[in-house]
């Protein structure tokens, strides 16, 4: 299923050597005191070998999700600090002396079509990122055979 190299630097039980002898292994579980700052640390060295797509999938999907969101109460401040400040007036002034009509010419930055769009593009965001984010795990499952995964080693400290 997975391929896991584990080097323990104390004699933790592992696979080998517990099932040779059940009693030595045990014993060597529990270590002397040892003062916290002399004590080793133990490093695993993990291969990842397999990453499932379906959690990928998930797991983009809730990120999309929050991204769009955050876009969303971006979105919502923006305007309100923009509009209070009167840039939104100011440039329908500037629109209106640059074209000599009397009409707004920037109706298109309301506050509902801004969130409209907005809208649309986190949409399209939380399916780029979902169907990308599968595809990459994807690939990455396929590569694996050929490059060997990814080497991860995690040192507990404690």
């Amino acid at each position: 299923m997975s391929d896991i190299d584990i080097d323990l630097n104390d004699d933790q039980p592992t696979k080998r050597n517990f099932f040779k002898n059940p009693l030595k292994a045990q014993e060597s579980a529990t270590p002397a005191a040892v003062p916290a700052d002399t004590q080793p640390n133990r490093q695993v060295r993990l291969h990842l070998t397999h990453v499932d797509p379906w959690s990928v999938a998930k797991g983009a999907f809730v990120l999309g999700v929050t991204i769009a969101g955050v876009l969303m109460v971006a979105t919502v401040v923006l305007w309100g600090m923009l509009s209070a400040a009167g840039v939104f007036e100011a440039i329908t002034s500037l629109w209106s002396d640059a074209s000599g009509s009397t009409g707004s010419g920037v109706s298109f930055l309301s506050l509902g079509r801004l969130l409209g769009l907005t809208m649309v593009l986190s949409a399209i965001e939380i399916v780029l990122l979902s169907v990308l984010s599968t595809l990459f795990a994807v690939l990455y499952n396929l590569s694996v055979g050929f490059t060997g995964g990814v080497e991860l080693t995690l040192t507990d400290r404690g």
